[in-house]
């Protein structure tokens, strides 16, 4: 098989049969979209291209440098088809959470700009946030770039409503399967396979899968932050089901050690949800159905996450201490408390203030005297030990006052007498008023 550009390859990736012996489902067969077989190593290599195919000639000839606000396999992807065209590309992000990823686009030439934020994504209501001044600007005519826009940009849906879907069809001998059960991150794939599904059959049950709040999925939206995406509708979704870190990594070691795809943890949840869907139906059903989920990237990429969740996994002891592992019932536990209530609290000078965010983010907005420990780094603390004394009462705070919630059933546990989380995290302190000073 001879190309004349790796262009051409994307694309065209096998549609797979999982064993029943692994799944376990009796009436459904269950089929793995290889997306990760794309040239480029995921499905995004089909959006990376659908959203600058015909452009980059004419952005060469005008000196523009390629820019979209990615951190992950979106970058990647448009780091080297910029390539192809002598182009530059930057990836604009608050926090590049994937330490495999940062290296590899550093060494693909690409430029990475991390923007003060004050959430952790972008939020386009937000008007005075860095990251959505940084996006406005990159989208208003006249611009020296040439901003692909992934999180509004049809293309991004089309590129699977032309291509990923009709494969789907075909391989499947003409039939559209029963079930179509996808991870959300950009919501491309879905929105745009879901199209092209339902355009064949409109039976077609679509489930959308989401990260659990205050948890870290490469590739995958939390419920909450979904909603800021701009191609997000949920009307494209017969349900909309959470998946978390453990279930991710769960269902990728199955693909991995039972099925031989070399799937990423994105992949993995797409198979445990999928599973745990189907087998609620499995039972009652008189007649074969078929499902399909996408194999949305490789486990290269991921071995820092694997390493910092399972370290057992890598011949290495289990982490004591980590915060991923904290309980519904320690959760519950956590004093939670509201800005208005906080505000004296942390006023009085009482209590020792943590801000779990970017140090960016914190540069931009903070509650004064607070000190900025970012989570990952926090995490690698508590794991030592206790990291402060235990005498004096602690107030933890985050964007949306889900991490900090999680760490403060962490440190309880661990035996601290008076840790709280600022339910609501610094956006609720901002929205009631309370103060916030800028570095």
């Amino acid at each position: 098989m001879r190309y004349d550009s790796i262009t051409e390859a994307i694309g065209n990736t096998p549609l797979v049969r999982i064993d029943p012996d692994v799944h376990g489902l009796r009436n459904i067969d269950l089929y793995a979209k290889l997306e990760m077989l794309n040239p480029f190593g995921s499905l995004k290599d089909r959006a990376a291209w659908n959203m600058v195919r015909g452009r980059l000639a004419g952005a060469a000839a005008r000196g523009e440098t390629v820019v979209e606000l990615s951190s992950g396999n979106t970058a990647k992807a448009l780091a080297l088809l910029a390539g192809l065209y002598g182009l530059p590309f930057k990836s604009v992000t608050n926090r590049m959470r994937v330490p495999e990823i940062k290296d590899l686009l550093l060494l693909l030439g690409a430029q990475i700009e991390e923007l003060p934020g004050q959430s952790e994504c972008l939020d386009p209501t937000d008007t005075s946030d860095p990251l959505t001044v940084f996006h406005r600007e990159l989208t208003r005519p006249g611009s020296a770039h040439l901003h692909t826009d992934q999180y509004f940009n049809p293309l991004n849906a089309d590129a699977h409503a032309q291509g990923t879907g009709p494969e789907i069809i075909a391989d499947l001998d003409g039939r559209a399967p029963d079930f179509f059960i996808a991870c959300v991150g950009t919501a491309g794939s879905s929105t745009g396979v879901a199209r092209a599904l339902r355009a064949h059959d409109p039976a077609v049950r679509v489930v959308g899968l989401v990260g659990a709040k205050s948890d870290f999925i490469p590739g995958i939206r939390t419920a909450d932050e979904v909603q800021e995406v701009g191609l997000f509708d949920p009307a494209v979704y017969d349900a909309l089901e959470t998946v978390d870190s453990d279930e991710a990594l769960d269902g990728m070691l199955v693909l991995l050690r039972r099925c031989a795809l070399l799937s990423g943890p994105t992949g993995g949840a797409a198979y445990h949800g999928a599973v745990r869907h189907l087998r609620a139906l499995d039972t009652g059903l008189t007649e074969r159905r078929t499902a399909v989920f996408l194999v949305c990237d490789r486990t290269e990429s991921y071995m820092g996450y694997v390493r910092r969740r399972r370290p057992e996994l890598l011949g290495r002891p289990p982490v004591r201490n980590a915060v991923e592992h904290v309980t519904a019932a320690e959760l519950a536990a956590v004093r939670s408390m509201e800005p208005a209530d906080a505000r004296p609290w942390v006023e009085s000078g009482k209590p020792l203030v943590v801000d779990l965010r970017g140090p960016f983010a914190y540069g931009a907005l903070h509650i004064d005297g607070s000190v900025n420990i970012v989570d990952e780094l926090f995490a690698e603390l508590v794991r030592g030990g206790m990291p402060f004394s235990a005498s004096r009462p602690v107030l933890l705070a985050c964007p949306v006052g889900e991490k900090s919630l999680r760490y403060a059933a962490l440190l309880t546990r661990m035996g601290h007498p008076d840790v709280r989380s600022l339910a609501g995290g610094i956006i609720a302190w901002r929205d009631a008023g309370a103060p916030l000073v800028r570095d």
